[in-house]
């Protein structure tokens, strides 16, 4: 019985991915262990920020680094350091910005919600939003113009929740941050690769520690040494009420240490892809049911199993069979971003060994098609 259903909760098997509405990531005993052995002890929290920084900023090759309790209150923090700095006086003025060099420029098509709209975090850091361009095509000229003197940064969003097309490029991006001297913010939560936006020239960039690492629930952001000397002196400020703890962050560094070490041969990737592709072959021959394998939509090294269902065929939607799967015991949830189309995918990284076998035993049974594979 697992920790939860002692509670009443249902268990569950997570295929939707690393997602924080399911728990982010299980993390590994080590890790656990580690926040254990950090929660039983004490440490001088301003030093242990400051210690953190280093292995954080050997991982990302970033000049220095700094914890936070996930990449949302990393959009704030930096953000409110942009505008602040290390200055005491403004950083307890947050998010009251008046009068001061506070406007964040975004692209419109990636000015999204991923379980909070973006617009709040940037808000919440003192932050005035100017959405550029169209939701489906911006301009680098659109934010050329934007760029006036109460310009404090630019802000880019690397998601599967943004537009992935008619944005301004990266890229380019930082080109215009650089050609006007503004900081360029990089919100890359749950992406994999932590060395690729620092290297392209991002002042601050922001990573989840929940996610592609598969630690705690935790973050951490990455840059320029005074950007991020400013990012820990939010904590006198805006900062206070999302401060991560000592155990969070020993966990945190723990999970980095294996996430740079793991899947050196990428063995874990092709056992990952395998099940996919088993599942897949489980599930072909199944009427009005078509599967196949598919890379991530954002372009991460992640591949899913796809299953597309035809109602009218089947006899029942998309949604229909996600209902059944989340009401049954264990519950099984999916990743529906395309559901309304009648997708399902299922994301190996959160599963466990033989999960795969009860996803499509249970899909079997909801779409018709008894048996056990």
């Amino acid at each position: 019985m697992s920790v939860f259903q002692k509670w009443g909760l249902k268990e569950i098997i997570n295929a939707s991915g690393k997602m924080t509405a399911l728990g982010a990531s299980a993390i590994t005993h080590t890790v656990a262990e580690a926040m254990g052995q950090a929660a039983s002890s004490f440490v001088k929290i301003d030093d242990l920020f400051v210690a953190a920084g280093k292995p954080i900023a050997e991982a990302t090759g970033a000049e220095d680094g700094c914890p936070t309790t996930g990449a949302a209150a990393g959009i704030a923090i930096s953000v409110a350091a942009v505008i602040a700095g290390t200055n005491l006086s403004l950083i307890e003025r947050i998010p009251d910005t008046e009068g001061l060099k506070n406007q964040i420029i975004i692209q419109k098509g990636q000015s999204v919600n991923f379980g909070a709209p973006i617009r709040q975090m940037i808000a919440i850091g003192g932050g005035r939003v100017v959405e550029v361009g169209q939701a489906n095509l911006v301009e680098p000229s659109h934010i050329e113009d934007a760029i006036t003197e109460n310009t404090a940064a630019l802000i880019y969003i690397k998601s599967h929740h943004a537009v992935q097309k008619g944005m301004v490029s990266l890229e380019d991006m930082i080109a215009i941050a650089k050609r006007h001297g503004v900081p360029l913010i990089v919100d890359a939560a749950a992406e994999e690769d932590l060395r690729k936006y620092i290297r392209l020239g991002a002042d601050l960039v922001l990573y989840s520690g929940g996610k592609a690492i598969g630690g705690p629930t935790s973050g951490f952001i990455c840059g320029r040494h005074d950007l991020i000397e400013a990012c820990r002196a939010q904590y006198k400020g805006v900062g206070r009420p999302m401060k991560i703890g000592k155990e969070g962050i020993v966990g945190l560094l723990t999970a980095l240490e294996e996430y740079l070490a793991w899947d050196a041969t990428g063995s874990v990737r092709r056992q990952q892809n395998e099940s996919m592709r088993w599942l897949v072959g489980e599930l072909q021959g199944i009427p009005g049911v078509t599967c196949e394998l598919r890379q991530d939509e954002a372009g991460r090294q992640i591949y899913r199993a796809y299953i597309q269902i035809d109602a009218t065929i089947v006899g029942k939607t998309a949604l229909d069979v996600i209902r059944e799967l989340e009401s049954g015991d264990p519950a099984i949830y999916t990743r529906n971003h395309y559901a309304n189309v009648g997708c399902i995918a299922i994301d190996p990284r959160p599963l466990f060994p033989g999960q795969e076998k009860v996803i499509a035993r249970e899909l079997k049974r909801i779409l018709g098609k008894e048996g056990s594979p």
